[in-house]
């Protein structure tokens, strides 16, 4: 019999919190997995107390998931080349920003045969243009990858309300084996060969999400959030036609719950809805919007306008996306946000 899967989770946020939950529940339930799992905690002080004890002996995440307990064979760990030795199967939950400090910093420590999923909503655009995280990730480690996408919000998921979820694997053993990881009665997994496309819809609904946002500030009505959400869903099937390249560009896939689902949660919950929404009405900048409403936590959707912007000026296409562009310069160039609804009303599918 094959020794059991030891499986870490790199990072330790809301959404890592919520699914170190299920991970740690599953791994103690099934002989396929060791049953205890490490999980990395950027270590800090909260009502003077190192976050890490209060994890490991409270059992509870006071910051980033408050109120839900997480299973006592979940073991926090300050040392992030501590967590991931031994681990066969790496999940990455940080900040898409971080990964590539994250992988410099693992990449002596990992098991050569580990496979790597990755649950982080963002693009790298670097000089030769689009990359996506799990290949960033693949690049520095050289490992296999594989990526997890859906409506998934972490409280929601940490309340064990019932969602679905999108596994992206082009590997048929492997997508047995991380449903089986990841799956309850109330988290329920599909599992797709198009990973590229997974992860693609995971990143670009938190630009259209922003959008969504703007229209709540600025009073618009669910009309207007309907158009934001059809015409972000355009751009987005139109961004993986250009960009994914590896695999087939199924409509199917953006049925999943990686897809639409995942981009009508966003649109309505969330911390990029939210941040959108607050941008509108406060005039106050993303950075002080941060600390006031996010507790710590960094929206994705201003983070992946820029890389999205770069990678689009770098192909000359900013005009086939007018949406992810107009985020974009409201956020960053100071367009003003009431002219968000001209991108909308000028849309090209309308032409």
């Amino acid at each position: 019999m094959a020794a059991p899967k030891k499986v870490c989770v790199i990072g330790s946020g809301n959404w890592g919190s919520a699914i170190a939950k299920i991970i740690g529940a599953n791994a103690a339930k099934y002989d396929k997995f060791d049953s205890s799992v490490n999980m990395w905690v950027f270590e800090e002080v909260v009502n003077g107390r190192k976050l890490s004890e209060i994890i490991n002996t409270d059992h509870e995440n006071v910051k980033y998931l408050p109120g839900h307990k997480l299973p006592h064979n979940v073991v926090a760990v300050p040392d992030l080349a501590e967590t991931v030795k031994g681990a066969d199967i790496l999940i990455f939950v940080v900040p898409h920003q971080f990964i590539g400090r994250v992988c410099d910093t693992i990449k002596d420590h990992i098991k050569k045969d580990s496979i790597g999923m990755s649950l982080i909503k963002g693009v790298d655009a670097g000089p030769e243009g689009l990359k996506l995280i799990s290949e960033v990730i693949r690049e520095k480690l050289g490992i296999t990858m594989t990526v997890l996408m859906g409506a998934n919000l972490a409280n929601e998921v940490a309340d064990e309300k019932f969602c679905e979820t999108t596994i992206g694997c082009k590997d048929k053993v492997y997508g047995p084996l991380l449903k089986e990881l990841m799956q309850t009665n109330n988290f329920r997994v599909t599992v797709v060969e198009e990973a590229d496309v997974v992860e693609i819809c995971g990143a670009l609904k938190n630009i259209v999400a922003v959008g969504a946002g703007f229209c709540d500030g600025l009073g618009f009505g669910d009309n207007t959030k309907a158009a934001v959400i059809r015409l972000g869903l355009m751009e987005m099937i139109s961004f993986a036609k250009v960009f994914c390249t590896n695999c087939p560009v199924k409509p199917a896939t953006f049925l999943e719950s990686c897809g639409v689902a995942d981009l009508i949660t966003t649109c309505y919950g969330g911390r990029n809805r939210k941040i959108g929404e607050a941008f509108a009405k406060t005039g106050k900048s993303l950075e002080q919007l941060e600390v006031e409403l996010l507790n710590g936590q960094k929206p994705q959707g201003p983070g992946t306008a820029i890389e999205v912007n770069v990678i689009l000026k770098q192909k000359n296409m900013v005009d086939r996306f007018p949406l992810f562009t107009a985020v974009y310069e409201i956020c960053f160039n100071g367009q003003p946000v009431t002219e968000f609804i001209k991108c909308l009303q000028n849309h090209p599918e309308h032409m």
